[in-house]
């Protein structure tokens, strides 16, 4: 049944892209677009796509999941990402959601095929809030090294997602180590790498396919050695540190005159609208707070600086990544309600990030208000994201700190869906939210447990123990080991 059900995602999948792509898009209800308009101005502006406000995304979700049971897991210990825990749990998966999570007196409801995970722990899908997947992908040539528009300090214009390779063979490892959604950003290389888009872990051959519906966009920003690393020299800027903040702020500065330009326009329909400009549209979502900061920064100083920027122009920033010495300004953090994405055992290896400690997680997570996070940008710490987290806790622990392991899983469900905008939706198992859970074969924090089995949206999408449900790229097949699965489902043919 389980087979039947991912084989029939491929073949629809195919049939989609092969017959009625446009068929199988989101349309938004079909009505005319220029119904809604009650001015002149307003319908010229919306027929001839002039305000950026009024264009429709233009690269809009088209993932739909895969074919779904109505499932109640029962028996295991189940953690529930928001600090919850649970022996001899139950949870329901109804429609694609969570329905109810309970102990073993939870009823069953009539239909619902129920799934043995004694012995066992679920928990809500993991979610690497910094991953490269598909921009940087496997196997790793120049021809596919898509992820740094290192052509300019401000590159706010470009957007990952253009970049992403939807068969990159990281996308199966990945959901192989129990990861339901990513967030795939451009490199560091610029002041302003770009837009980030945030994925749902399916197989699929298109971007569109994987795109989580209704995920803010994200902007990468760069602070620290990269930029004037990159750009820095005889006669170009940035080289220093003083010359990225002038370069953050030159560009807010336009960005903000850009804006008054398309709210005067807006106001008064006068004249011709302002040319649209790329670049500025992303930083103008940042100075709205519709396109949320991802700010690549290692140190606390700059931190600082980076949050003081923040007040001068009336944004926040969402998340800082990396962040080795968020540490040191973890209250800051707190009170300014700023996730830090971190590792536990990566420092020291250039200048910005050799004062880091493994103890950096457990103290940032120390304050009240707090929002710490445990990151891969890495195609293999993605796949053991658990483990990382378990690290952290250990060596907080060692430091006399108490940390239960359900509040740690936080880290890379609630908190980690939190730092891209997407925690109403996912990161713990709550009545109401998507069911995306991972069935561990032990406790997740020990480096024995694997994901038995993986949810998206209630559909299986990685099952250990059969083949049919372990898709494989085109670049995996005839691989030493993969032979036993060929006959399964291939991403490729999504």
């Amino acid at each position: 049944m389980k087979s039947s059900s991912l084989r029939g995602a491929s073949l629809a999948a195919l049939a989609c892209a092969a017959l009625a792509v446009s068929a199988c898009a989101t349309t938004g209800g079909g009505s005319d677009p220029g119904e809604a308009a009650e001015t002149p101005r307003e319908r010229k502006a919306l027929a001839q796509g002039l305000d950026p406000a009024t264009v429709a995304d233009p690269y809009p979700s088209t993932y739909r999941g895969l074919p779904r049971e109505n499932l109640a897991i029962v028996g295991g210990t189940v953690m529930d990402g928001a600090g919850g825990r649970i022996e001899n749990g139950v949870v329901i998966l109804t429609d694609g959601k969570v329905t109810a999570v309970g102990g073993a007196s939870t009823p069953v409801p009539a239909g619902h095929r129920v799934v043995d995970a004694r012995g066992r722990f679920v928990t809500p899908g993991i979610i690497d809030v910094h991953s490269h997947l598909g921009v940087y992908p496997s196997p790793g040539v120049t021809g596919m090294s898509d992820g740094n528009e290192a052509t300019n300090p401000n590159t706010a214009q470009v957007w990952a997602e253009h970049s992403v390779w939807p068969q990159d063979p990281g996308f199966n490892t990945a959901r192989a180590g129990g990861v339901t959604t990513l967030h795939i950003l451009p490199g560091s290389a610029n002041l302003f790498g770009g837009r980030g888009v945030t994925l749902r872990n399916v197989p699929s051959v298109t971007m569109q396919g994987m795109k989580f519906p209704g995920a803010p966009y994200t902007v990468k920003m760069a602070c620290g050695e990269n930029p004037s690393r990159v750009y820095g020299g005889r006669n170009s800027s940035p080289a220093t540190g003083m010359g990225n903040m002038a370069g953050y702020r030159a560009a807010f500065i336009a960005a903000r005159d850009y804006k008054d330009k398309w709210d005067k326009w807006r106001e008064t329909g006068e004249g011709t609208p302002p040319t649209r400009n790329l670049q500025m549209e992303t930083l103008v979502g940042v100075l709205d707070g519709s396109i949320l900061i991802q700010n690549h920064c290692y140190r606390g100083d700059e931190m600082a600086l980076m949050i003081d920027m923040s007040r001068e122009f009336g944004y926040r920033i969402t998340t800082f990544h990396h962040a080795t010495e968020a540490y040191k300004v973890a209250p800051l953090l707190a009170r300014e309600g700023i996730c830090a994405a971190m590792w536990t055992g990566w420092w020291g290896f250039k200048m910005e990030s050799l004062d880091g400690i493994e103890e950096n997680v457990a103290l940032v997570d120390a304050p009240e208000g707090s929002c710490a996070v445990v990151h891969s940008d890495d195609a293999e710490l993605t796949q053991r994201l658990n483990q990382e987290a378990a690290a952290a806790v250990a060596a907080g622990r060692r430091a006399g700190m108490t940390i239960s392991e359900e509040h740690a899983l936080g880290w890379i469900t609630l908190n980690a869906a939190r730092a891209i905008g997407i925690d109403d939706e996912t990161g713990s198992l709550e009545a109401g939210k998507r069911a995306d859970v991972v069935i561990w074969s032990a406790n997740p924090f020990s480096v024995y447990a694997r994901a038995d089995q993986v949810y998206v949206d209630g559909a299986l999408t990685f099952d250990r123990a059969d083949p049919a449900y372990q898709p494989l790229s085109d670049f995996e097949l005839g691989q030493p080991g993969y032979g036993q699965t060929a006959a399964g489902v291939r991403q490729g043919a999504r």
